[in-house]
């Protein structure tokens, strides 16, 4: 009998609580935060619940290729049992194909254990083949784990670029930072964590190890953001002393990002829907040392009175599908593409909610981390033709496939003098 290993054990769980709709990044970081694991155990767990969330329809394909029995007449224990084995003999090269095998039998329920057996067995006699649709559409949702409604979508949107944008999604692991250029300069943070400066988004930078990253953070020397959120507080050109708005700002990176290159002198005013979410942005900016971002509650549909007119900038980093960032958060891909037909109705609400701040002369950035042009162009077009005293100054998309970062919309607007005035 194989003795089954910690991390192994803990992924098996995770995948049977997210059956009932739990985030991966929720389970994960739960899991972290109680399990006791080894660092080894943690880095492990951390890469098979992600990794079996992230090739989901690939692991059951490659079930029902294997398997005499229907994916969904199989038990949620064998089902997760049969996933975890088939990841890591798939997608694990430094793990042994006898220990993938034995320790996900192990993990389901006795009178399962041959079943599972046979099948991962049978997946090895194969040399691992995956069998791929000779429907394009198919085999796109199969070779990157994309629901078959999302290839369609993306497929109508961007054509043979779409298996690009997929395939990107898988790209190296790295991790994007941005500087507390109050504390450090962008040269020395990338010095100390052997880390490159960003070609694309000014004091940041990206590092391939890890270590060192945690301990700078709560030193308030970096935080987490990627390159194209980054740029997005840029192009918004916030200066010392100016009054700056950020209508959705939770979790606050760019809340802080716009206070640093503000260099803490001014006001930031951050709002955001969720009263639960405003002390992430409050120990954030405290960790960092900014004493200019102050907090409230507020619905970015209902903008505050007295802040009318009154801002130099304002960002509208709006609640969408989050299309963008199927790389970092895997689930995203698996909801309902129903949902997505609201969204814009939404974002023209809270774009409108947000130019209520902005003053005659200032700037208004509406930015989104999907790449569904009816919740990015789409929304910006509309606005514009609504808004007369509005102008367009720029407007970008970045990809995965070419930019090397989220998939990200970022629309920069500024405010003119209106035609009756």
């Amino acid at each position: 009998m194989a003795e089954v290993t910690p991390a192994r054990a803990s992924a098996f769980r995770s995948l049977l609580k997210m059956k009932c709709g739990k985030y991966t990044n929720l389970e994960v970081n739960t899991t972290l935060q109680r399990a006791s694991l080894t660092p080894e155990d943690k880095a492990l767990y951390t890469r098979l619940t992600y990794g079996v969330t992230e090739r989901l329809i690939t692991l059951d394909a490659a079930i029902s290729q294997y398997s005499s029995t229907p994916v969904e007449k199989i038990s949620e224990e064998a089902l997760a049992s049969l996933r975890l084995g088939l990841y890591q003999l798939k997608y694990c090269d430094r793990i042994p194909d006898h220990a993938a095998v034995s320790e996900s039998v192990e993990l389901c329920p006795k009178k399962q254990k041959g079943f599972v057996n046979a099948v991962l067995r049978a997946f090895v006699r194969a040399d691992k083949e995956i069998k791929l649709p000779d429907n394009p559409v198919d085999r796109l949702s199969v070779l990157y784990s994309v629901p078959k409604e999302l290839c369609e979508l993306f497929t109508e949107w961007y054509g043979e670029r779409a298996e690009k944008i997929f395939k990107a999604f898988f790209g190296e692991e790295k991790i994007s930072l941005r500087v507390n250029t109050l504390k450090i300069t962008a040269q020395q943070a990338a010095q100390s964590l052997s880390g490159k400066i960003s070609e694309i988004a000014e004091n940041s930078i990206t590092v391939n190890d890890f270590s060192g990253v945690a301990e700078g953070i709560e030193k308030g020397l970096w935080f987490v953001q990627d390159e194209a959120s980054s740029l997005c507080v840029q192009t918004l050109g916030c200066k010392p002393g100016e009054l700056f708005v950020d209508t959705c700002a939770a979790p606050g990176g760019k809340t802080f990002a716009a206070a640093i290159d503000m260099e803490n002198r001014g006001r930031v005013v951050s709002l955001d829907i969720h009263k639960n979410k405003l002390s992430l942005i409050s120990n954030g900016a405290k960790k960092l040392g900014l004493t200019v971002v102050e907090t409230s509650e507020r619905d970015a549909r209902e903008p505050d009175p007295d802040l009318f007119g009154k801002a130099d900038r304002v960002l509208c980093d709006a609640p969408c599908s989050g299309l963008g960032v199927i790389g970092k958060k895997p689930d995203i891909k698996y909801k309902d593409t129903a949902d997505i037909e609201r969204l814009p109705k939404i974002q023209s609400a809270v774009l409108s909610g947000a130019a209520r701040y902005v003053k005659v002369g200032g700037t208004l950035v509406y930015s989104t981390c999907t790449l569904n042009p009816l919740e990015n162009e789409g929304v910006c077009e509309g606005f514009l033709s609504e808004n007369p005293d509005f102008e367009l100054c720029s407007m970008r998309t970045l990809f995965p496939d070419t930019d090397k970062t989220d998939g990200f919309f970022i629309c920069k607007m500024r405010k003119r003098e209106s035609c009756g005035q």
